[in-house]
Formats: C-alpha cells, sequence, structure tokens
C-alpha cells in the first residue's frame, strides 16, 4: 500500500498562526499594553511557508498511528521534476519499490515548501503528462508509475453523484465510464485543497487510461471509513467505481427504475387484463415445455459437474413435465383470483355530508425476491406480482442461470400482451445480495426463498427495507396418547421423508413419554429406519434410553434431510411449551383423536401454521388454495404463513369532499361528524 496524504500545508498553517500570535502578543504587551491585544492583524501565511512547517508534524501524526500497529512508515516528498525527469522517476520508482519490498508504508505528498505552479493546460494531457498539483493528480501519477491494481481516492462523499450531493434527486453513480462525463453536473470546489470533484474524475479517468482500477468512496464516515479500503478490496459495492467496459444491460438501479415505472402502469390496468397476461404465461410454460426442460438440463449438468450443490439443491433444481403442469395449474388459480385484487373497497365511512372516505387496495411498489436453486420459483411470483400490480426485480442463483433465463423471457412476453414488459426484472448483473439490500429508494419489500442462513444474511443486510420471511423452518410433531396408530406413520413419513429439504418438513417429533415402549412408538421408529431417516435423541429421550441415538446437540436445529429429532413430553402442555421455547413459529402439528386435546393446541401454539391430523406439508400457497407462495412468513406484521397475493397488497385511503375544511368541525363550527359507516359495493368477478 501507498499512501497519498496532504495536511503539510494546514498542519503549518496553524503552527505558525500560533508562532505569529505568541510572538506579537509578547511584543504588543511589551510596548504598548494589553488594550492593542484586540486589534493586531495577523498576516497572509504564504502556502509554502507553511508546508515547510507543518511537513514535520504530519509525518509525526503518522508515525504514531502507524507505530500503534508495529508497522514502519516512510515519508517522501515530490515534486513535477520527480516525473519528468528520467533520472529522478527511476530513482523514486527503485525508493518505493524498495520500501515496499520491506513492508514500509510510503506516504507521499508534494513538496509544496518548494513546488512551481503548475505549467498551463498541461495537466491530464496524456500518460506522460500529469500535473501533481493536488493529491488526486498525484495518485493518479503515482499509481500508473507503479502499475498498481488499484487507486481509492477518498472523499466527503460517499462517491461520485450525477449532481452535487444534497441537491434534490441527485443520485450516486455506482459505476463510471469514459465519456459519461456529460452526464454530471459538478459542484462548487473543495473547502480545502486545490481539486473537487471534477479534479477527482478527471484523476480517476487519466488513472483508469493507464490501467489502474479506481473507486472514489466516502474516507470521513465514521461508521464506514473504518472499512471502507477492506470493503473496495473484497469488491464490495462502495462508492464509485471506474470501469472502462460498459455493460450490454441495464444497471440493477436502472433495472429497478423499469420495475417501478412498469409495476406503476401494471397497477392501472384492468382486472382481466393482468388476468389474461397470467393466463398467457401459463399457457406458455406447457407450449414451451422443451425449451424449458433443456435449459435446465444444462443448469444440472453444469451442477453436477462442479459439484458443489448438495442433493436437496439439486432436487429443488430440477424441473420436470410435472412441475411444468402443476406450475400451470397453480398460474391459473392465480389470475383467477386476481379479478378482485387491486383497487378492493375494504371500508366507507361518510365523514360528513358530501365527505366520504374509502380504504381501497394497492400494490405495495416493487418487490425484491432472491431465491436458490428453484427456478419454478420465478414464474410463481411473476403471476403473483402481476395479479397485484406490483414491479419485481428477481435475483436467482447462478446454479439456475439458464433455466431463469427462458422462465424469464417467457414471462417478458406474456407481459408484452399489454406492453407492461419492464415490469417484471431478471437481475443479471454481479451485484452481490448485501447490495441489492441497500437499494432502498427502488425496492419497498425483499422476500427471500432459500436457506435460512440466505435468509438471515438479507435480514442483517437489509437497512431500512422490510424483509418478508422466515429464518428458519423448524416444525414440530406432537404425538398424543389418544393418537391413531394408523395415522401416526402415514403423518410422520410424509412430514419427514416426502421432500426433507423443504422449510415446511418436520425436523422435531415430540413423543408423550406414556407412548414409549408401544407398538406404536416401535411402529414410528421402524418406519423411520426404513426410510433411512438419522435419529437425534432429546435430553429427554436419551434418559430414557441404555443404549441411545446420537444426542441431539441442539433443539433448535433445521435439519433440511433425512434426520429427525425425537423427544419426550409429558402431556400437550409440556408440548407447546416446548414449541415455544425451540420452535421457528412456522409449522406445528398435533396427532390425536381427542377433538378437545386438538382445539387447545390449536388455540394455543403461537405459530403462522398449526394443524391437527395433517402432515406439516401442507404449509404451502398451491396447497393452501392461493395459486402459489412468495414465501412463508413467520413474522409478525403485515401477512403470516404462506404469503399469496394478499399478501402483496397494502392500502391507501381517497377522501372526495366539496370544498371541505377542518375548521368547519371545530367547536363552534357549523359542521359535524358522522362517521357513519356505509355499504361497500360488490366487484363482478365472474
Amino acid at each position: 500500500m501507498i499512501l497519498v496524504t496532504s495536511g503539510a500545508v494546514a498542519f503549518g498553517k496553524q503552527r505558525l498562526r500560533h508562532e505569529i500570535l505568541l510572538s506579537q502578543s509578547v511584543r504588543q504587551a511589551l510596548h504598548s499594553g494589553q488594550n492593542q491585544l484586540s486589534e493586531m492583524a495577523i498576516p497572509v501565511l504564504e502556502a509554502r511557508a507553511c508546508a515547510a512547517a507543518g511537513q514535520s508534524g504530519l509525518m509525526a501524526l503518522y508515525e504514531a498511528m502507524f507505530t500503534q500497529y508495529s508497522i514502519c512508515a516512510a515519508q517522501i516528498l515530490v515534486t513535477n521534476l520527480d516525473f519528468h525527469d528520467e533520472q529522478k522517476r527511476r530513482n523514486l520508482n527503485g525508493t518505493l519499490h524498495e520500501l515496499l519490498r520491506m513492508n514500509i508504508v510510503p506516504i507521499v505528498n508534494t513538496n509544496d515548501a518548494v513546488v512551481p505552479p503548475a505549467e498551463p493546460n498541461s495537466d491530464l494531457q496524456g500518460v506522460n503528462v500529469i500535473s501533481v498539483k493536488d493529491n488526486d493528480s498525484l495518485a493518479a501519477r503515482l499509481a500508473v508509475e507503479m502499475k498498481t491494481d488499484l487507486l481509492i481516492l477518498l472523499s466527503d462523499v460517499e462517491g461520485l453523484f450525477d449532481r452535487p450531493p444534497g441537491s434534490d434527486d441527485s443520485k450516486l453513480i455506482d459505476i463510471f465510464y469514459p465519456g459519461d462525463q456529460q452526464s454530471v453536473t459538478f459542484g462548487t470546489k473543495s473547502r480545502v485543497g486545490l481539486g473537487g470533484m471534477e479534479a477527482k474524475v478527471k484523476a480517476a479517468l487519466w488513472a483508469l487510461q493507464g490501467g489502474t482500477s479506481v473507486v472514489i468512496a466516502n474516507g470521513t464516515h465514521p461508521k464506514v471509513s473504518g472499512h471502507v479500503i477492506t470493503d473496495i478490496v473484497e469488491g464490495k459495492k462502495v462508492g464509485t467505481f471506474f470501469s472502462e467496459v460498459k455493460p450490454a444491460g441495464p444497471t440493477v438501479e436502472q433495472q429497478g427504475e423499469m420495475a417501478r415505472s412498469g409495476g406503476r402502469t401494471l397497477a392501472t390496468l384492468m382486472p382481466e387484463q393482468r388476468a389474461e397476461i397470467i393466463y398467457r404465461l401459463a399457457d406458455l410454460l406447457t407450449d414451451q415445455r422443451e425449451e424449458i426442460l433443456l435449459a435446465n438440463k444444462k443448469d444440472m449438468e453444469e451442477a453436477e459437474g462442479k459439484g458443489r450443490l448438495a442433493s436437496p439443491l439439486l432436487k429443488r433444481l430440477s424441473l420436470s413435465t410435472s412441475k411444468l403442469n402443476s406450475l400451470a395449474i397453480g398460474l391459473r388459480q392465480i389470475a383467477a383470483s386476481s379479478q378482485d385484487s387491486v383497487g378492493r373497497v375494504l371500508r366507507r365511512t361518510r365523514i360528513a355530508k358530501d365527505l366520504e372516505l374509502e380504504q381501497v387496495t394497492v400494490p405495495i411498489g416493487v418487490l425484491l425476491v432472491i431465491f436458490e436453486s428453484r427456478p419454478d420459483c420465478l414464474p410463481q411470483v411473476a403471476a403473483l406480482a402481476i395479479a397485484s400490480g406490483n414491479g419485481l426485480l428477481l435475483k436467482g442463483g447462478k446454479e439456475a442461470a439458464h433455466s431463469n433465463r427462458i422462465l424469464h423471457h417467457l414471462t417478458q412476453e406474456a407481459l408484452s400482451l399489454h406492453g407492461v414488459r419492464d415490469a417484471v426484472q431478471l437481475v443479471n448483473t454481479r451485484e452481490d445480495v448485501e447490495d441489492l439490500c441497500r437499494l432502498d429508494k427502488l425496492i419497498d419489500l425483499i422476500i427471500p426463498r432459500g436457506s435460512s442462513q440466505l435468509v438471515r444474511d438479507i435480514q442483517k443486510a437489509a437497512k431500512g427495507v422490510p424483509v418478508m420471511g422466515h429464518s428458519e423452518g423448524i416444525c414440530h410433531m406432537y404425538v398424543d396418547t389418544e393418537a391413531s396408530v394408523d395415522k401416526v406413520t402415514r403423518l410422520v413419513r410424509d412430514s419427514k421423508c416426502e421432500y426433507p429439504a423443504a422449510c415446511n418438513a418436520l425436523e422435531t417429533l415430540l413423543i408423550h413419554r406414556d407412548l414409549l415402549r408401544t407398538p406404536l412408538f416401535d411402529q414410528i421408529i421402524d418406519m423411520l429406519r426404513v426410510e433411512q431417516v438419522k435419529i437425534h435423541a432429546g435430553p429427554k429421550f436419551a434418559s430414557y434410553l441404555t443404549f441411545s441415538p446420537s444426542e441431539v446437540k441442539s433443539l433448535r436445529t433445521e435439519y433440511g434431510d433425512l434426520e429427525c429429532c425425537i423427544e419426550v413430553v409429558d402431556n400437550v402442555q409440556d408440548a407447546i411449551d416446548h414449541i415455544h421455547k425451540y420452535g421457528s413459529s412456522h409449522t406445528d402439528v398435533i396427532v390425536t383423536e381427542n377433538e378437545k386435546t386438538a382445539e387447545f393446541f390449536l388455540q394455543h401454539v403461537d405459530s403462522a401454521c398449526v394443524f391437527w391430523n395433517a402432515s406439516t406439508r401442507f404449509s404451502d400457497g398451491y396447497r393452501f388454495g392461493l395459486g402459489a407462495e412468495v414465501g412463508i412468513s413467520t413474522s409478525r406484521i403485515h401477512a403470516r404463513g404462506p404469503v399469496g397475493l394478499e399478501g402483496l397488497l397494502t392500502t391507501k385511503w381517497l377522501l372526495r369532499g366539496r370544498d371541505h375544511v377542518v375548521s368547519d368541525f371545530s367547536e363552534n363550527g357549523t359542521l359535524k361528524y358522522l362517521h357513519e359507516n356505509l355499504p361497500i359495493p360488490q366487484r363482478n368477478t365472474n
């Protein structure tokens, strides 16, 4: 690392002002008395003198800071001649390389004590001509000279904006390309130093031309600057990155704007037009079946060849004719239910005479759905977004790239029926999920579909954008003493073995202690062994056994595979307490023939889905008759459980009056509030 710094002039100015004041104070006190001290004039300090006086103080500061980390630093002062005189240039290059070889940090600054004025019209004219009149120019010159991998120009703002930061509608430019200068309006120059953002951009483009990558980022924000260098080196989306290669497609920010604009148009369509789009997409899934399966075959072959995907993820990645047929059926259900979604009146109130209020359903805005492995998620989520009039950004895993590409193409083909092709966007750029979650001005709701780790990462990364989902699917089944022998094994097998990778698969089986060493218990164990389910014993269950299976490390484990924990409970209340302590509020089941016990369980278990004598696997949007789901939510606001069309709507209030003013309703006013409930008009959904 080479550090280019400023501060010598500022250090020197502070030091010289102090010395002059001290000197003048003494002289004035001796000759004129204290009454004239306030009238003293500080002479204008010459920059070269300030630099000479401040250089040692600046270096002392860096020495003190670096010494704390046992790092040695060395100071190098340069002028234009050190770059333009070939011998001096070689000497500088050799000195820098030798310091770097010894792991010493070179701290470079222009020798402002002797530096001549910059030559007019010679600045930034080519790789071999750049005056080092400011730190940005000096850093760019050094970066090219030393063939560095990266130049970081630190500023007091987040990066380069398309207009002065802080002005209305100013936007941070994530990636800047040569030739884009016309799209940027620069503000005034910096309060300190010689340049401003315009000087930084010129220096950055000059370094880029010389083969060095460049990032302009914030070096002053205390919460950001502590990590800014490591974040940039790790490839995180920080500041403005300068690139020579402009991508063919739109940026993710542009895609977000397109999704918002397309979503707003989508919301204004007639309900039957939105339904027509979804019906068309359902038809395309079956009509283009061979092309979809061919693309999916490529994804499967690449995933198997790389060997990076676990078997549950491979299963999720796979598409089949039956899956596509089920998808098409689900989409038609969504289309049928979408007729009465956007614009539905929920409440009407007569506030006063000729003043009526309505609460109506509206789309949330722009949804960001991030999903792993499962390409069948794309048309499901797209159909729900279309039905609810939301714009949609989709970020799929690279393991399903071929499948996602063709499914998105078919979605846009269906949207073209009514000119809203842009409403659904597939993010193909290499943005990290963490970077997408920061687009709080473009995205209104993030919905993760994938592993519990993915959901947790997104919940952590999303700052200011709500996240709808569940971080874990720790589903329980409690087998009561009055459970039917015939039902138990069927329900346990289906819940655990039918699709163990699903979030609604059984993870912990709670057995009433009176069932231990009974034929029913033996039947359950035998079935699990036949199905090759690895059993983990809970602490209580292990205490009953002489030779037990491996004792579970945690009762809060989501296995996502053919593994299951068995624990013993004393009664239904003990089962409920266990679920509340170790569960994730996803899906929990009781198996019993006693209706009173079942109802007690249904009313007291505080989870999104609670079942009686039914498999946990029913916790699904399609099986609930919602057509599909964008995910299963365990949050306690907005939507809970499988989230279908209704969960993607919010409301707004419409008030219609005739020049009504609040003052008319004051104590001395002429009007009184009525607050009468009015009948809700029925819409024709045939």
